[in-house]
């Protein structure tokens, strides 16, 4: 059995082993679970996962999809007309798409590879919304520290990332972590943990994959 140093706690974890994935270690104080560092995939594997990925304004479900995430974790939280930074924002930006176009919000958008360009630097939002991206973060604290100043006072941060089950045999059937560019996981534990570390608290959960922070 191997043991790791938990990147959110500190805490001393446990191995979780797949012979065709590698490891994962789990961390028992704040339920984080993460891949093994030194077996992630290389940055150019990574992207080519991500230019897989083909959604558009025009696809219908996919729309309706983002919308189940924007009527449920933002919109009972912000005013319509806000100002917002959309960090993850992928091959095409349409979550940013559909907040501009339909709902009068300003946004600033941020993507490893696709937008490049930091453009949040020396910026205050009154909102950030971040879409199946924290599952990529090797360093999840860093970027909920950098949120947490790039808020203003009492600023939302809603995050989509599907929560893992809490359980070490249904974490190993469990289809989210197949995917190879996937190397940390959460729980609404690990998420409560991080919100009483940083600053944030947190005001809605769907217990499933949506979560709401605001700045105190």
């Amino acid at each position: 059995m191997k043991y790791d140093k938990c990147p959110i706690c500190s805490s001393k974890t446990y191995e979780i082993f797949d012979p065709s994935k590698g490891s994962y270690f789990s961390c028992e104080t704040c339920n984080f679970i993460y891949k093994n560092r030194e077996e992630i995939i290389s940055i150019e594997k990574e992207k080519h996962i991500y230019n897989q990925h083909h959604n558009s304004i025009d696809q219908e479900g996919y729309v309706n999809f983002l919308y189940g995430f924007l009527h449920n974790a933002l919109f009972p939280f912000i005013k319509e007309t806000k100002r917002g930074l959309d960090f993850g924002s992928g091959p095409t930006p349409v979550l940013a798409e559909i907040l501009q176009q339909y709902h009068g919000c300003f946004i600033d958008i941020y993507d490893l590879f696709y937008a490049p360009i930091k453009v949040y630097l020396n910026k205050k939002y009154d909102f950030i919304t971040s879409t199946e991206v924290l599952e990529h973060l090797l360093d999840p604290m860093s970027y909920f520290n950098m949120f947490y100043d790039l808020l203003n006072d009492n600023g939302v941060l809603a995050i989509m990332t599907l929560f893992h089950p809490n359980d070490d045999e249904k974490f190993l059937d469990w289809h989210y972590r197949r995917d190879w560019s996937h190397v940390s996981f959460y729980s609404i534990e690990t998420m409560e943990y991080i919100a009483e570390q940083t600053g944030f608290e947190v005001i809605y959960t769907n217990n499933h994959r949506y979560i709401t922070f605001k700045k105190k």
